[in-house]
């Protein structure tokens, strides 16, 4: 005889929309604890494809059966078998072809199951040279055009982890990198964003993306535009600069240090900041490209206002960097450890 469990799974495939709705509505609340979780993962390969078929109904009952998915993803081994089940297709046909309710439920669900490899390979859908990448491209393109001040949220601003996760493999930096892209150039633009999740995701998008900077510095650094001020700005500290110190700077960074601004305040931006500009200065090219905009003065400056602990050895590491690579003439323009 089947369980209460099954019967109700059961309901989630029945013709009728009223007890599909009632069925979607219990499974969601029953994966709100850890014991329905539990319980529900003895029956993955039923409930995810149920669940899955459920997300291209009206959002009465797309609502419910997201929220469940996302709930249910976050156990890896039945994030695994969405995978397997293909849900990253199901998800990201939904949200390109009709008008999505559930924008933002169906990209949370894409940042948990790119914490898998396997979710990143089928997000990257590196399996197929054809198609490698559309997938992202669709998605930040999405992040880079969607209004994160707009009514309603920012349904695309969950991209942001998305981002960071393919960057952490190899493939992902390689696409993200690629000039004929230019998806990183459309990324590093939103460091300009006041959302918080988007801005420390682009962050670490960047930093993860700058340990290909020994064999990609050139396609870095042909985004310097935008790539020094989102470096650089983090940790320029709360100071006006002076003529003579903008002077040896880009227009873009002088401009936005010869006025008041507001400093950023999440010490983990101000650090994935100072690794990214450290793994770029490892390279002569980087280190090179650095001094032209005034970037050790820069550091030097924002290492005086710098309070937290942390931030301050990663000052420290890249000061260090600068002196053995640079000279000891050099040293003046360094922050000291």
């Amino acid at each position: 005889m089947a369980t209460e469990l099954e019967e109700l799974l059961g309901f989630l495939s029945s013709p009728s929309p009223s007890l599909r709705k009632a069925a979607v509505d219990i499974v969601r609340d029953y994966t709100g604890s850890d014991d329905g979780l539990q319980s529900l993962g003895k029956y993955s390969t039923v409930v995810v494809p149920s669940l899955s078929r459920l997300l291209a109904e009206k959002k009465e009952v797309s609502e419910p059966a997201a929220q469940a998915l996302v709930n249910l993803s976050q156990n890896a081994d039945i994030a695994n078998k969405m995978v397997e089940a293909g849900i990253i297709k199901t998800a990201m046909d939904i949200l390109y072809k009709q008008d999505a309710d559930i924008t933002q439920l169906l990209v949370m669900l894409l940042v948990n199951l790119t914490q898998l490899d396997a979710g990143i390979e089928s997000l990257l859908q590196s399996g197929d040279e054809k198609l490698l990448g559309l997938y992202v491209m669709k998605l930040v393109r999405s992040f880079c055009t969607s209004s994160d001040e707009r009514k309603g949220g920012d349904p695309y601003e969950h991209v942001a982890s998305v981002l960071v996760n393919i960057s952490k493999k190899e493939v992902g930096r390689k696409l993200l990198l690629d000039p004929k892209r230019g998806l990183l150039k459309q990324i590093i633009r939103q460091f300009d964003s006041t959302n918080p999740l988007r801005k420390k995701g682009v962050a670490g998008t960047i930093r993860n993306c700058c340990f290909e900077a020994e064999n990609q510095l050139q396609n870095l650094l042909l985004m310097s535009e935008f790539l020094w001020p989102a470096l650089l700005l983090p940790v320029a500290g709360n100071k006006i600069y002076s003529q003579q110190d903008t002077s040896k700077m880009p227009l873009e960074l002088a401009s936005a240090l010869s006025i008041e601004r507001e400093p950023v305040a999440d010490p983990e931006i101000r650090i994935q900041a100072l690794e990214s500009i450290y793994l770029i200065v490892l390279q002569e090219g980087g280190r090179r490209a650095f001094w032209s905009v005034n970037g050790p003065r820069i550091l030097q400056i924002g290492y005086e206002d710098e309070e937290h602990p942390k931030v301050m050895e990663a000052y420290e590491q890249v000061g260090a960097l600068l002196i053995q690579e640079s000279g000891f003439e050099d040293s003046s323009s360094q922050p000291s450890s």
